[in-house]
């Protein structure tokens, strides 16, 4: 195993891009290619696949760059062409590799859409202004009926309607078309919880952090059975369950099904999965079933990963206790895609409660509102040093301005705070932080502790108005099956709050609730317990 420090010292822009790619971002390269052509040989397997009605298929490396190529010959005959953007609006099914590999081969730009959108979230990534402007729209009979209701929508090619025919008619030889490392070949809107919806232009430069972060937080390996349980209509799912394992030459798995504990636990044992990533809403629903219905992984996975949003300690230790692997935090934004993680393929010592070090590569530093970088144990805003940070790839909005770039500094917009041995702890979103009594509360410290609860199955906490002390903390808690919620639990959970964090940090208000309002994505929306709380 590397050594961390080791490989910060010994980064090389250069000697990664010939580790991780065939082609050249300077002189031209295809992703398609990066991620099927150079797998095509002996057999190799790209996908595993579990339907939703109990169905499996095996998917070749071959057979996808048959498939993409017909897709890309149909894309030429629509007119579609180089810098053009065509939209999924598709589940996870084989013919979203087809899809999105055919996009890529032509030199067009594929728009990832979760398919839990309605009318007006498609229209606002789309036709709106400031939208994709999409020349096509790819999706499945199940999804077609929310496109009549999207204004101007673009040509619509539907899986189970014309799709396979569309196909058949077409060639499986498309010379790919050669693209440089600036031209975008992805474009993802965020989900709008901290306001409009912007749309993010990938470049093919971001096929390196990607490759890094596959290679050293992930530590993907050949003989890995990996399965990345995030939705491709999302940054984590498009980045690091299509793009990253292919990009390695990976076999990746899809579930078509939701997720259900019964279900992730099948597939993990029967696909012999033993390398997991997913969010930290899937491992806390998995924990709450608890450890009797783990047993049938127990010891299976080699490590576990988790992103989009802070990991409670109390469930890493559920996973060392009852899974028996490491199970790392890792942080990261649409924008930059991941950028500090706890590596499991690099040395590094791991802090309970701490989202890591950065990746080798970026160079991140605590700012004040000033741009002053801040001593350790000070919070402020997470931020990238542009200009010595060779993995910093973030292309722009789509056609609309970045304010969150000043001077030589990308500004995340979350607050944290650094130890003095340079790892980062997550502290919230600027939107996040509550201000009691003077003090400044960081929700994610607050809801680590009352996860440790044998009762709670899940909690958020926000700020509550207050005459007093400018704002409360309160905490929305899900309990486990079977708890009741009773003012002497209530009481049980302050006082553990009070001893086990502070007298000044603990919820003087508790709501049990059914559930918490969650994005598409799975992470907690705040701004509505907020409201609800005002």
């Amino acid at each position: 195993m590397r050594d961390y420090a080791e490989a910060v010292r010994n980064f090389s822009f250069e000697a990664l891009e010939r580790r991780t790619i065939s082609g050249s971002l300077k002189d031209g390269l295809n992703p398609c290619v990066e991620c099927c052509d150079r797998w095509a040989k002996d057999g190799r397997i790209a996908l595993e696949w579990y339907g939703a009605n109990g169905e499996r298929k095996t998917v070749t490396f071959e057979e996808m760059r048959e498939d993409a190529a017909r897709f890309a010959n149909y894309l030429k005959a629509q007119g579609i062409g180089a810098g053009d953007v065509v939209a999924g609006l598709l589940p996870r099914i084989p013919d979203l590799f087809t899809v999105v590999l055919g996009t890529w081969r032509a030199g067009a730009i594929y728009q990832p859409l979760f398919t839990a959108f309605g009318p007006a979230a498609i229209e606002s990534r789309v036709t709106a202004e400031g939208g994709s402007k999409a020349r096509l729209v790819v999706t499945d009979i199940a999804n077609r009926p929310k496109l009549k209701d999207v204004p101007d929508c673009p040509p619509i090619l539907t899986i189970g309607d014309g799709y396979a025919e569309a196909l058949a008619a077409q060639s499986t030889e498309f010379a790919p078309v050669m693209r440089k490392g600036s031209d975008a070949f992805i474009v993802l809107f965020t989900s709008g919880t901290t306001g409009k919806p912007k749309g993010v232009r990938y470049p093919l430069d971001l096929l390196l952090p990607v490759a890094s972060y596959m290679l050293d937080a992930v530590d993907l390996r050949d003989g890995d059975n990996y399965w990345n349980v995030a939705d491709p209509g999302w940054a984590y799912g498009m980045l690091y369950a299509v793009l990253g394992p292919l990009l390695l030459g990976v076999t990746t798995t899809f579930n078509e099904g939701a997720f259900a504990v019964d279900s992730t636990v099948r597939i993990i044992s029967e696909r012999k999965i033993t390398n997991l990533a997913a969010a930290p809403t899937a491992y806390r629903l998995l924990m709450a079933a608890g450890d009797e219905a783990m047993a049938p992984i127990a010891h299976q996975l080699r490590v576990a990963s988790s992103a989009g949003e802070p990991l409670n300690p109390e469930v890493i230790r559920w996973a060392e206790r009852v899974l028996h692997c490491p199970l790392a935090d890792h942080y990261g934004q649409t924008e930059v895609a991941m950028m500090i993680n706890n590596h499991h393929a690099l040395k590094h010592e791991v802090k309970p409660g701490a989202a890591g070090l950065p990746l080798p590569g970026l160079e991140m530093e605590i700012l004040d509102d000033d741009l002053n970088v801040q001593p350790p144990e000070k919070p402020g805003v997470l931020a990238v040093r542009i200009s010595t940070s060779p993995l910093y790839t973030f292309g722009g909005y789509w056609k609309a301005e970045t304010p969150n770039v000043r001077g030589d500094w990308y500004i995340t917009g979350d607050t944290m705070m650094r130890d003095a041995d340079g790892h980062y702890f997550f502290v919230g979103r600027n939107d996040d932080i509550i201000t009691s009594a003077g003090y400044r509360i960081g929700p994610f410290d607050v809801e680590s502790v009352v996860m440790e609860h044998p009762a709670v199955a899940e909690v958020a906490v926000v700020g509550k108005p207050d005459p007093q002390r400018t704002e409360i903390v309160k905490a929305f808690i899900v309990l486990k099956a079977g708890v009741e919620g009773t003012d002497a639990l209530k009481e049980e959970i302050q006082q553990m709050v009070r001893k086990r964090l502070s007298t000044h940090a603990y919820p003087r208000e508790i709501s049990f609730v059914t559930s918490l309002p969650k994005t598409p994505s799975g992470k907690i929306q705040r701004f509505i317990l907020r409201r609800e709380s005002a």
